[in-house]
């Protein structure tokens, strides 16, 4: 037997958040091609039935449901569901987010909590519902989506970035980010003993289509100065693709990672170790 087989998903249940399109399409599709079945949700039935046509395309079988993540009734309800009609959850990802870029001192506390209950409670909410099961079974990996800097737009519950750098005007993403990451340690440290791994999982930037105009060529034929500034910060000198995520997040859900807990493990193209280029 190949000492590569423990990379394989086969007969796992994987349930991934917020995963009709973007980063979580593209790392649930990467584990229904290593055999594991696909369960996501989203917050409107439109969107999970985008979700449901994209997985389908690409011959994938996913199970999608409609489940707003901040709600832990509603939450509670679809991973019974998901038990009694898929099987007991084995690989947890909390990619679900959102942002809002405001200033701090223009930014209301409901409008800081909205991202905090997004982001950090939302992941505490749907990992407390999964890890029972876990504890069953004597298995479990939950991967939360930490990250390291950040994407734009607040319209969609997707992950965006900032666990180990602030910016401006993301300072509730920040502060929830950075709370995510203790979160991980801590789910790890109080359920290890179950042979349970939490780990994160640090996007640099993305292509995505949320990101697609900072990268479009300006009328006067230049590149877009977030563009610029992305690709000067990067030691990869450019933008990194959603499936470059796939092999890092399939390590982290299959029993290749089953020695590695409690850690955050960045795939932002070296940014984190680099100062960037001297300005010309």
């Amino acid at each position: 037997m190949s000492e590569f087989t423990n990379f394989s998903l086969e007969g796992k249940v994987a349930l991934v958040t917020g995963a009709s399109y973007g980063i979580g399409f593209a790392i649930a599709s990467a584990y229904a091609e290593c055999g594991a079945t696909i369960c996501f949700n989203d917050i409107k039935q439109e969107l999970v039935d985008k979700g449901m046509a994209a997985y389908a395309e690409k011959g994938i079988k996913a199970h999608g449901y409609v489940c707003d993540v901040t709600n832990e009734e509603a939450v509670n309800a679809m991973v019974a569901q998901i038990e009694k009609e898929v099987g007991t959850i084995d690989i947890l990802v909390n990619n679900a987010g959102i942002i809002k870029r405001i200033p701090m001192t223009e930014m209301t506390a409901d409008q800081f909590r909205q991202v905090i209950d997004v982001d950090l409670n939302a992941p505490f909410i749907v990992s407390k519902a999964v890890i029972p099961g876990m504890i069953k079974k004597n298995h479990g990996k939950i991967i939360n989506i930490c990250s390291m800097t950040l994407q734009l737009h607040d319209r969609f519950r997707r992950p965006h970035m900032l666990s180990e750098l602030g910016r401006e005007t993301v300072s509730a993403y920040a502060a929830a980010k950075g709370g995510l990451k203790m979160l991980t340690k801590n789910i790890c440290s109080e359920y290890g003993q179950y042979n349970i791994q939490c780990n994160g999982l640090g996007p640099g930037y993305i292509e995505t289509p949320q990101t697609a105009p900072l990268r479009e060529i300006q009328p006067d034929g230049s590149r877009h100065p977030f563009d610029q500034f992305i690709c000067a910060k990067t030691p990869a000198n450019r933008w990194l693709k959603p499936e470059e995520l796939t092999g890092p997040a399939v390590f982290l859900a299959s029993e290749a990672s089953n020695a590695v807990n409690g850690h955050i493990l960045y795939v932002d193209g070296g940014i984190l170790a680099y100062i960037g280029k001297q300005p010309q």
